[in-house]
């Protein structure tokens, strides 16, 4: 009998489709420090999130690659997180997020689930949530660590 095919359970690159890679890359690399790859290229920027990459390439030219329609508005079904280490660093990078070019969507608050967070949507309107889980283990290199 045949083993069935399993997919390992992880997560590589998240990609997002933007309007003008410009302006994302500014809001992504000067705004929130973050460093674009030298493997990126004119239409796409890799940047190196722990163990996962954030990949920003034109929305229109994504959604040919794909073979779907590029139109899109409105929520997206999808939020992107950054968890923190501490309940206090929620609001700091929530405003820096903002002095960057983002948009506070949800102010940080104390959270029905007992953690603390709130949202900023980046120059696409993608939603980024900044958290602090108090059931969540951040290890040495920022990832976390859940419980078996």
């Amino acid at each position: 009998m045949e083993k069935p095919m399993s997919v390992e359970a992880r997560l590589n690159i998240v990609t997002l489709g933007v309007a003008d890679l410009d302006v994302s890359r500014r809001f992504y690399v000067e705004g929130l420090g973050w460093r674009a790859s030298s493997a990126s290229q004119d239409k796409i920027v890799f940047i190196q999130l722990g163990g996962i990459v954030l990949a920003l390439h034109p929305r229109e030219m994504l959604a040919e690659d794909a073979t779907v329609p590029a139109d899109g508005s409105g929520f997206r079904g999808i939020t992107l997180a950054h968890n923190v280490r501490d309940k206090a660093d929620v609001a700091p990078i929530l405003a820096h997020a903002e002095k960057a070019g983002g948009r506070i969507v949800k102010a940080a608050h104390d959270v029905y689930w007992g953690g603390h967070s709130g949202y900023f949507a980046d120059p696409d309107g993608f939603l980024w949530e900044v958290a602090w889980n108090p059931y969540a283990a951040m290890n040495d290199k920022g990832e976390l660590v859940l419980a078996e």
